[in-house]
């Protein structure tokens, strides 16, 4: 029996931060440089006067580089759009939009042949064509893949190098390590909630002729920040994946939907309790050429669970890596990939021989150990089929973004092609609106209410609370104790005096935290509404799939700052 509601969270709608002190103009603004934002930049740089690209380290950091799988595409003529929206649709556990999907599938193709257009080298079989591979979810060889095991990192080559081509044209400025704090917005409508999107704040770290705290103003602003692995201890993502953008859209008035699906990616190499950070991730391609999952005793047990055992979907295997953990008493189970040949291991998969290697394990002649960490965002800031949010002006692509492609549960090697897919469509409706003079720039007004600051000593905190709570396997009491432990987190560390000093100042790691925090007690308030079990939501206290909670769960801030959640049918 499901217990009685708990209170709304309460977020701030904005960071505490200095007023901006210098102002750029553009017509657009591109936040990140994974492949959604390069892609997003590329595209606009022909089709608008002037674009602004601000990336939160170097070009090269975005999380594209750490995507090892591949991207997804029916490029084999044996192959289809209508098989490869089949797979995404049974991954996504019935809450696809399967509007989305069919965009995926059917422009995916062609816009996988444009990558290589633009100079992404894909491995490449005998013949000449692209080389394609499996991988979990999957039921054809649609997987393209480069360098083995280094997919993101040439496509992210391919796509840094067309920037750095143009880098010197007028029509474009690159902003690097650049945090962006806030959305801007315009004046409020009569329901209270902010304006349009007219820009962002953002802070910058020293670097060239911009110094700290400034606004870049634009028609519209493009968020392509990538996820929120840093939300929890241990996660296959970058140390950058600080969930901004996810934040900074909830405070501006945005919809987010399908927060409480993240994909714990069931094969990250573990070595040992005190792991953090960014983990090893040992890639879905390994076990899609053959590797064998086995618990501490040497039993496979994958066969059991599913009809295509170790292929199955992530959240499948994750699942099932946890609860045999828990049978055996173990922290770990083991891939095995001794009987795929040593030669072939290291031209496969060159990157992760590497990385085991420098571990100490030698992965044609030893057992790996393995298990499940945070590695996707299936849900985001809700976007419709050219990216467009619930805000006027403000767009979402990529892992930012819920786009109702992924559902519940992403397909494996779907996150490229989305990126790609959607950058385009977004980039192109922007310049259409912009060139009809249908999006117009609105001047920025202060968003009212408190601010926000959460001392970066509390990360780790916040952290170890989000890993307890809506972790892989959650349940009603543990993420009703999530929210509370979350709510007792100081979120006014920049007014909050301990023997007359500040807890802490307005600041990077500051700012990073509070993001963090943020995304955390949303996460967990939709966790915790959703009683049933679905791809990558897993309820101990709720084990059924419920079609009742066939929809999509949409959370947004009302104008005094309540998180207020709404239901809505997927597509």
């Amino acid at each position: 029996m499901s217990r009685p509601p708990v209170e709304p969270p309460r977020l701030a709608a904005r960071l505490a931060a200095p007023g901006p002190g210098w102002t750029v103009q553009a017509d657009a603004v591109v936040v990140g440089s994974g492949i959604a934002g390069l892609t997003a930049a590329l595209e606009l740089r022909t089709r608008v006067p002037r674009v602004l690209l601000v990336t939160k380290d170097t070009l090269a950091s975005g999380s594209t580089v750490w995507a090892q799988g591949g991207i997804a595409a029916a490029l084999d003529p044996s192959d289809s759009a209508e098989a490869h929206l089949q797979d995404t649709l049974d991954a996504g556990a019935g809450l696809c939009d399967p509007r989305a999907v069919e965009v995926l599938v059917t422009e995916g193709p062609a816009r996988v042949r444009e990558l290589v257009a633009r100079g992404a080298v894909f491995d490449t079989a005998p013949d000449g064509r692209i080389s394609l591979t499996r991988e979990g979810g999957h039921h054809a060889d649609r997987i393209a893949h480069a360098g083995g095991d280094a997919t993101g990192a040439e496509i992210s080559r391919a796509l840094v190098a067309q920037i750095e081509a143009v880098r010197d044209d007028p029509g474009i400025e690159v902003i690097e390590h650049a945090l962006v704090l806030d959305v801007l917005t315009g004046p409020p409508g009569p329901d209270g909630r902010p304006g349009a999107a007219c820009g962002v704040t953002l802070h910058v770290i020293g670097e060239g002729q911009r110094d700290g705290v400034g606004a870049a103003l634009g028609r519209a602003v493009v968020l392509a920040t990538g996820g929120i692995g840093q939300v929890f201890r241990s996660s296959t993502n970058p140390a950058q994946a600080t969930g901004d953008g996810i934040a900074a859209a909830l405070r501006a008035g945005a919809v987010l939907g399908d927060v409480e699906f993240v994909q714990f990616h069931p094969t990250v190499l573990w070595l040992g309790s005190g792991m953090k950070g960014q983990l090893t991730l040992v890639s879905e391609a390994v076990r899609g050429e053959g590797a064998l999952l086995l618990d501490t005793d040497g039993v496979r047990f994958m066969p059991d669970v599913h009809p295509m055992a170790e292929l199955a979907p992530r959240d499948v295997v994750a699942h099932a890596i946890v609860r045999r953990l828990a049978e055996t008493g173990s922290d770990h189970v083991w891939l095995d990939t001794r009987h795929l040949g040593a030669e072939f291991l290291r031209k496969r998969f060159p990157t992760i021989h590497e990385r085991l290697a420098a571990s100490g394990i030698d992965m044609a002649t030893e057992l790996i150990p393995v298990a499940p960490a945070q590695h996707y965002h299936s849900g985001g800031v809700v976007a419709d089929l050219v990216g467009r949010t619930s805000v006027t002006g403000l767009y979402a692509v990529g892992e930012v973004a819920c786009s109702g492609v992924h559902g519940a549960n992403r397909l494996a090697s779907n996150s490229l092609l989305e990126g790609l897919v959607f950058a385009t469509r977004a980039a192109r409706h922007i310049a259409a609106r912009v060139a009809d003079g249908s999006l117009p720039q609105v001047e920025p007004v202060p968003r009212p209410g408190p601010e926000a600051l959460v001392a970066a000593a509390s990360r780790a905190r916040v952290q170890r609370i989000a890993s307890d709570g809506p972790g892989v396997l959650r349940s009603g009491d543990g993420l009703r104790a999530a929210l509370v432990r979350l709510d007792a987190v100081p979120t006014d560390a920049h007014s909050r005096h301990d023997d007359g000093r500040m807890l802490a100042v307005p600041q990077v790691a500051e700012w990073e935290t509070t993001n963090i925090h943020q995304v955390a007690t949303a996460l967990t308030y939709a966790a915790l509404l959703r009683e049933e079990s679905r791809g990558g939501h897993a309820r101990t206290d709720f084990p059924l799939r419920d079609d009742a909670w066939r929809l999509r769960l949409d959370l947004s801030l009302t104008p005094d700052g309540c998180l207020s959640a709404d239901r809505t049918p997927p597509g």
